[in-house]
């Protein structure tokens, strides 16, 4: 069992800027995600008043806003582009799950869930299924046949996160009890359990999929190494564990680094050498609101971070406090790195949008004009 044993050092002794202002546009109502398709070249984003956007980033101060779906007056909660970049899916309050294609901006579908809330959603990185929460299971829409092909029963409660495995046909769904993991070669198999005595609310695999963390409702969070017994146990959070961040990079291990925020808090986990230690943990504290959103920067250790407290802070190494950015009064609710890492997005309690790119040289905070 690991515990926190040593505290991030808040530092801004860097004088060197990472990423300076790049543009902003503002949405009606908070915004609940942002994400970048695969290929880098759009930029999705929805709000609480339900909008659906595709946003295409310019030269500075550029950032052109294509709407796919108005206001209309219920949430739309979590999106989600296909590997290919094709197609983005949006699901929310309605209990609609509603895919567009990307180029085009037609509707091709509309998935009608009535009476159920979808808040989270997710494309396969190996092929066009779209996976989908529906209270207490998940529903695996087919594109390529247009067609339902399989309902997942979670059983035990409402289903509070999803996640596709990176390489193998593998689905996550998370919620009271632990984690099942169906086998998408075969769904009629019985999934594989993940127990836990409380709840697990958010789950990420890592990059190649050796690792699969759980942050759950008891203040604790689990790393699973797939195909091992064994799995790893993290205590000492304020708070239950709310978003999960794994680094594409590795260590001298082999090993990625995991982030994980609760309540103001994020720790940084790094695989020990020594199995008895297993991952050795790190804590970093500068916010003062609820942290809502963390990213690692694409090929680097660079971690972002989000919260309510209106900044969005960089930290070099995952330990130090390199810059602080801000333009969102509210707060910021959400955050997505590019897929090349030049351009760092970011949602708005209040409905900002704002996108930060990297800056060749300069001194100083980016800070919105």
């Amino acid at each position: 069992m690991s515990s926190l044993k040593e505290t991030g050092k808040k530092k801004s002794g860097s004088s060197k800027q990472t990423l300076q202002f790049h543009a902003k546009e503002m949405l009606s109502d908070y915004v609940t995600a942002v994400t970048w398709s695969p290929d880098g070249k759009t930029l999705a984003v929805s709000s609480a008043a339900g909008e659906v956007m595709l946003a295409t980033v310019g030269a500075i101060n550029e950032l052109s806003l294509q709407p796919l779906q108005t206001a209309t007056g219920k949430s739309a909660d979590c999106l989600s582009f296909s590997s290919d970049s094709q197609l983005l899916a949006a699901g929310g309050q309605d209990g609609k799950v509603r895919i567009w294609r990307t180029d085009s901006g037609e509707l091709i579908a509309e998935l009608d869930n009535k009476r159920v809330w979808v808040d989270k959603l997710a494309w396969s990185p190996n092929c066009n299924q779209l996976a989908f929460s529906i209270s207490r299971g998940v529903q695996v829409w087919n594109a390529d046949d247009n067609i339902v092909e399989v309902t997942l029963n979670f059983e035990a409660s409402s289903v509070l996160d999803l996640a596709w495995h990176p390489v193998a046909k593998y689905l996550a769904v998370s919620g009271y009890q632990g984690v099942k993991v169906w086998n998408g070669e075969d769904w009629d198999e019985d999934p594989h359990v993940l127990s836990v005595p409380s709840a697990t609310g958010a789950i990420s695999w890592s990059l190649q999929g050796q690792y699969l963390a759980c942050g759950n409702i008891d203040n604790t969070l689990i790393v699973n190494e797939w195909g091992s017994s064994q799995p790893w146990i993290m205590q000492g959070f304020p708070g239950k564990v709310r978003e999960l961040a794994w680094s594409d990079r590795t260590n001298s291990l082999g090993a990625p680094l995991l982030a994980a925020s609760s309540s103001q808090g994020i720790s940084v986990w790094e695989r020990d050498a020594d199995e008895s230690v297993g991952w050795e943990g790190w804590a970093l504290e500068v916010h003062e609101n609820v942290v809502n959103a963390i990213a690692f920067q694409p090929t680097t250790f660079l971690l972002a971070s989000a919260a309510a407290d209106d900044r969005v802070c960089l930290w070099k190494q995952a330990k130090e406090l390199l810059q602080i950015l801000e333009g969102a009064d509210g707060g910021f609710s959400c955050l997505a790195w590019h897929p090349q890492g030049q351009f760092l997005a970011a949602g708005g309690c209040g409905g900002e949008l704002i996108v930060w790119a990297k800056s060749i040289r300069g001194k100083g905070f980016s800070r919105v004009p």
